[in-house]
């Protein structure tokens, strides 16, 4: 979670990316929802690495939303990579570990995961082009032998979205200890698939597993897209919203219950936050985080942060919080 967020600015300016609101909750809320089907027998700890002046909000999301949680927080100071990253929580990561990138989601099922016997998995999806991303190469048995960032070709579109498990989390960090005293390096940043790379020639075994839905959070049009997806899957509650007199409700949304809509037509596709107020307003295809305010206003296609005032004509916006705009 220690990225700047950089794509995502100027929202990533006030919070940190993780608590970008999508579809009623936040993206960490869906990270988290991932690990829901862990065998109940296991005692589950999460380690977050975040950023400088991070820990202050991240940590009060998990006390307010998370209680019952085991968590730990662990500051990467400069960014030096997924490695180095991994590296500075060494003190918690003790047998068993999942990984798991903070902007990306996936579905998949880990209700057996006590019983993986490989040394290490890799999700991996099929993509029709993954020359952007990493991939995982695979013999005739199935075996990984060997994970390569961004290919040249066509040849291989098994791309690897981010999320791993290793048996033992000690040979994991050991891995990594040669990645740094090899200097294994991608413009200065120390790469997860480098140390992966080095378990795997000490005869590391390990497997991919498959997804079906990947999706994105780590830029405006792909946090977008995946509040489609997710209201399309589950998160619509627009048959409660749209019992509020002069407003039509064009399914799918989400209205939080403590919004105040009048004289709107909401859909489909919005995300409204908590004290939002939307008077005169037309909205679809948009987030609006918490305490907005809207008025005399057609949206779409938009992300508006936390205690944003916008007031005027039509428009296609990205605004940060606390932002204030009238035409």
């Amino acid at each position: 979670m220690a990225g700047l967020g950089s794509r995502m600015r100027p929202h990533t300016w006030s919070k940190p990316k993780p608590l970008i609101a999508i579809a009623g909750k936040t993206v960490l809320d869906y990270v988290l929802e991932q690990f829901n089907s862990l065998p109940k027998s296991l005692e589950v700890e999460y380690i977050f690495i975040i950023g400088p002046n991070q820990r202050e909000q991240v940590e009060a999301h998990m006390r307010q939303n998370h209680p019952e949680k085991k968590a730990h927080y662990v500051i990467q100071e400069v960014m030096r990579g997924q490695s180095d990253a991994l590296y500075l929580a060494r003190e918690y990561l003790h047998g068993p570990m999942l990984m798991a990138f903070s902007d990306t989601l996936i579905e998949t099922d880990l209700s057996r995961l006590d019983q993986v016997e490989e040394d290490g998995l890799a999700w991996v999806k099929p993509v029709e082009d993954p020359r952007r991303f990493g991939v995982a190469v695979v013999d005739e048995q199935g075996w990984i032998t060997r994970l390569v960032e961004k290919p040249q070709d066509f040849s291989n579109n098994l791309v690897v979205v981010g999320f791993y498990y290793f048996k033992r989390a000690e040979d994991l960090l050991s891995a990594i200890e040669e990645q740094f005293s090899r200097n294994l390096t991608l413009k200065n940043e120390f790469f997860l698939a480098d140390a992966v790379n080095i378990l795997l020639e000490r005869g590391a075994r390990m497997r991919t597993r498959q997804v079906e839905v990947w999706l994105d959070a780590g830029i405006p049009d792909a946090v977008l897209e995946t509040n489609r997806y997710l209201l399309d899957h589950g998160y619509d509650n627009s048959a409660t919203a749209a019992e509020r007199p002069q407003v039509t409700v064009v399914p799918p949304v989400f209205i939080h219950p403590e919004a105040q809509i009048r004289r709107a037509v909401v859909g489909p596709h919005v995300s409204i936050g908590k004290d939002c107020v939307l008077e005169d307003v037309i909205i679809q295809n948009s987030i609006v985080d918490e305490a907005a305010r809207l008025q005399n206003k057609v949206i779409s296609d938009s992300l508006i942060g936390r205690q944003v005032v916008v007031e005027g004509k039509p428009a296609r916006l990205n605004v940060g919080d606390n932002s204030w705009l009238k035409e």
